[in-house]
């Protein structure tokens, strides 16, 4: 049975097997099974990946030692909390100490068949080197999820984020690849590409695209200027990661509204690969955390112990089939909550209804209220007359911090004015977030557009001096 090869350390895959097409899940079993079960199996391959690091990876080694923890402490995933979290910077700093893996590669460097790794815009790049054997469990993991997405080995899927060091475009790739489907690694990033990309999807007839929500919602500008309608595309599906969006409802509703799709959220961190082990397998908001591929806790972000299902935390990853560079307890300081598992939803893994919706790094505070610009997002995209960008301004005109959102205005879709606009954009902020904001309304395709990640935020206590209202009359 394949469903029980996996539960071998380390995991084993029968590279011939693939649901017959219209079953719904990848191994029914696994997916279904009692929750309290499959916590059982999970403990077991924690306690094998914390005697394989402890053996080979000074990294964690040193790291549990400094606490009096050793592996065979860990009788139960209660005691597991006592492990203590990684961080990013703890990564950096021991990649940089022990180049270029760091102490935590659990293999010989020889044996890295892969390398991606992060960008470095803001720090030391970080690399991943991925053995063979983890290339293939991740593209069976992202296989097994994007199954669960309905996709399946008749579908041509375009990949339409940057094939660099970017994790997700790859995971993508190689997770259609094991599914059987045809994959078409379009990529993005090139002057002009978003009009090629819609040429393309349509002549090669793609029914499923990957990317960020900022890029598809891009691709419906892009569209709509050259008179394409992205209805008629051919699309059936697409699905997402890199930022919040597809699990917030006016963001995913402006993409089904233009594309006539089905949506589907996942994602996590690039070091958590497979990174799809938070994925949705359901047309609606929100992700499972498949657990048996990396064991998610939903943590209070001061004592890194699991919340309760209902609270909301910061989410810690420990990737359960990663031999390489495996992650163990990695804090990711994103925001989420999490809901217990329901068999209605037809899997037994935890729940988060709005997936992935912030960064501690990325809240702010306005005059004692903390503040999610993805909460800010939902409200703007949520309006008649949005023009399709804004930009979220943190500022100090005086001695108090002001939330300033400079919004393009479309007066052709609002059916208001703009002063009646702004107004109740104004308030609809303040109902959702507290706290008031000052709305200035620009004049549509005021700022960058972008194929990849939005940047939205600016936080600059200065800048409120000159910036330019354009109201328009």
């Amino acid at each position: 049975m394949p469903e029980m090869e996996e539960w071998t350390w380390p995991p084993k895959y029968d590279p011939d097997y693939r649901p017959p097409s219209g079953q719904e899940h990848w191994f029914p079993e696994r997916e279904t099974m009692d929750p309290e079960l499959r916590d059982g199996q999970i403990l077991r391959r924690i306690q094998q990946l914390m005697g394989y690091a402890w053996e080979r990876s000074p990294f964690y080694r040193r790291k549990w030692s400094e606490v009096g923890i050793e592996p065979g402490d860990i009788t139960s995933l209660e005691a597991f909390e006592s492990v203590p979290v990684i961080r990013k910077d703890d990564l950096r700093s021991d990649q940089a100490a022990n180049e270029p893996y760091g102490s935590y590669l659990c293999i010989d460097p020889g044996e890295v068949a892969h390398i991606n790794g992060t960008s470095g815009t803001t720090g030391r790049p970080t690399a991943f080197g991925i053995n063979q054997r983890d290339w293939t469990s991740i593209a069976n993991a992202h296989a097994r999820v994007m199954w669960g997405m309905g996709i399946r080995p008749d579908d041509v899927v375009l990949i339409g984020s940057p094939l660099a060091l970017y994790w997700g475009s790859w995971g993508a790739y190689i997770g259609a690849e094991r599914l059987g489907a045809t994959v078409f690694p379009f990529g993005a990033g090139t002057q002009g590409g978003s009009l090629r990309t819609l040429q393309w999807m349509k002549q090669m007839k793609a029914t499923i695209f990957y990317g960020t929500p900022s890029y598809a919602l891009r691709l419906a500008e892009v569209a709509y200027e050259n008179d394409i309608d992205p209805r008629k595309l051919g699309l059936h599906k697409m699905f997402f990661s890199g930022e919040p969006g597809a699990s917030v409802p006016a963001i995913r509703q402006r993409i089904i509204d233009a594309f006539d799709v089905e949506v589907y959220d996942s994602g996590s961190m690039a070091e958590v690969a497979p990174w799809m082990h938070l994925g949705s397998s359901h047309n609606g908001p929100g992700v499972f955390c498949w657990q048996d591929l990396v064991y998610a806790e939903v943590c209070d972000p001061e004592t890194m112990k699991r919340v309760p299902f209902g609270a909301e935390g910061t989410p810690v990853y420990t990737t359960l089939e990663r031999t390489a560079q495996p992650m163990i307890r990695l804090l990711s300081n994103d925001l989420t909550r999490w809901e217990a598992p329901d068999i209605a939803r037809g899997r037994t893994y935890p729940f988060l209804p709005n997936g992935i919706y912030g960064r501690i790094d990325e809240m702010f505070q306005i005059r004692g209220e903390n503040v999610h610009p993805s909460a800010i997002d939902e409200v703007i995209m949520a309006a008649p007359g949005y023009g399709g960008e804004h930009r979220i301004v943190i500022t100090r005109e005086s001695a108090m911090d002001e939330l300033v959102v400079q919004v393009e205005f479309d007066p052709t879709k609002a059916g208001i004015t703009d002063a009646a606009w702004i107004q109740k954009l104004g308030s609809d902020l303040r109902t959702v977030l507290g706290v008031g904001a000052t709305v200035v309304v620009v004049a549509p395709n005021t700022f960058d557009r972008t194929d990849f990640k939005a940047r939205r935020v600016i936080d600059d206590r200065k800048l409120f001096e000159s910036i330019e209202r354009k109201v328009l009359s």
